[in-house]
């Protein structure tokens, strides 16, 4: 089983993304679960979700404390919470953001782990640039199926087209393709080091 904790706030999409990422498995004939935990439901507030892949009935119905990996949609919760807790020594991490994590003043937190493991992503940018609004899940699950290759780029636009339509069904396309090709290339990168 592959399990995925996502982190943001309220009003990111977060709950939205780990559906998309459910019903992305689905089309691949996987069972998959996605479920939000949140205190407050106010815009701005930190949200967590949840999303577990299988190849087999998923029966767990808990929290996820030891993710197979982070999504983190908002840097700023860097500051707030413990958004690294439980992950797994072989686990991945992408973050929304177009900084290094070097020049966060997270690199140390990785020494030890496979680098290419862990990528930065501007997903805001992306999102605005071809959605004209700052929600980054799609091309975040996009970034996240070119670094983990768990699902596949051809899922999540299933599942962004099953969860929206027209403009912003193809704006949302057109974010997680370049996401995509982003994180692919910097992925060729590690391989090429």
């Amino acid at each position: 089983m592959f399990q995925i904790r996502i982190h943001g706030r309220g009003g990111q999409g977060v709950v939205t993304a780990t559906e998309m990422l459910s019903v992305a498995a689905f089309e691949e004939g996987r069972h998959a679960q996605a479920f939000p935990s949140f205190g407050s439901e106010r815009t701005g507030a930190p949200v967590v979700a949840f999303c577990r892949i299988d190849d087999k009935d998923i029966r767990l119905r808990e929290p996820i404390m030891e993710p197979d990996a982070l999504i983190i949609q908002d840097p700023t919760l860097l500051h707030q919470i413990d958004v690294f807790a439980g992950l797994k020594p072989d686990g991945y991490v992408l973050l929304n953001t177009h900084h290094s994590f070097d020049a966060l003043g997270l690199g140390d937190l990785f020494k030890g782990r496979k680098a290419e493991r862990f990528c930065t992503l501007p997903a805001t940018q992306l999102a605005l640039k071809h959605i004209g609004r700052p929600i980054p899940n799609a091309p975040l699950l996009a970034g996240f199926a070119a670094l983990s290759n768990i699902i596949k780029l051809e899922s999540v636009v299933k599942a962004i087209n099953k969860k929206f339509s027209g403009k912003v069904a193809d704006g949302n396309v057109a974010a997680a393709t370049e996401a995509y090709n982003m994180v692919k290339e910097k992925m060729k990168e590690f391989a090429d080091a």
